[in-house]
């Protein structure tokens, strides 16, 4: 079986990935996803879109992510392997669609804006 390639991302966080098929191993940057991402949650949330189409075990992933915070690393990586997972078979993608797990969330953080604070917070204002 071919390589497929596939991206997922999450505010600012970008991940690249390549699946194969193979004996289930994850590769995040060079390590084993559960020594980059060390909490249960993260490694669910990078797992879940194996586990909803019910095809863990059958394929390895190597992953290139960058940019954002862990958890928006974690999810741009499931949002990734989904994609991966519709373009290999696309009878799953109503399972994963079910959970949610297709759509690209598309929050980012708002910009700070001249005067502020942040990008809705004021200063503090004492009337002196």
């Amino acid at each position: 079986m071919s390589i497929t390639n596939t991206s997922g991302r999450r505010k600012t966080a970008v991940a690249r990935i390549y699946l194969s098929a193979g004996s289930g191993t994850i590769i995040v940057n060079g390590k084993d996803y559960k020594e980059y991402f060390p909490t249960l949650p993260l490694q669910y949330i990078v797992t879940q879109s194996i586990e909803v189409a019910g095809v863990s075990g059958n394929h390895d992933v190597k992953v290139n992510v960058s940019g954002g915070g862990v958890k928006g690393q974690a999810e741009a990586v499931r949002l990734a392997i989904a994609k991966a997972l519709i373009e290999l078979n696309p009878e799953i993608k109503a399972a994963l669609r079910a959970k949610g797990l297709v759509t690209r969330d598309n929050r980012m953080v708002e910009r700070k804006k001249p005067g502020r604070a942040k990008a809705r917070k004021k200063f503090q204002f004492s009337k002196r």
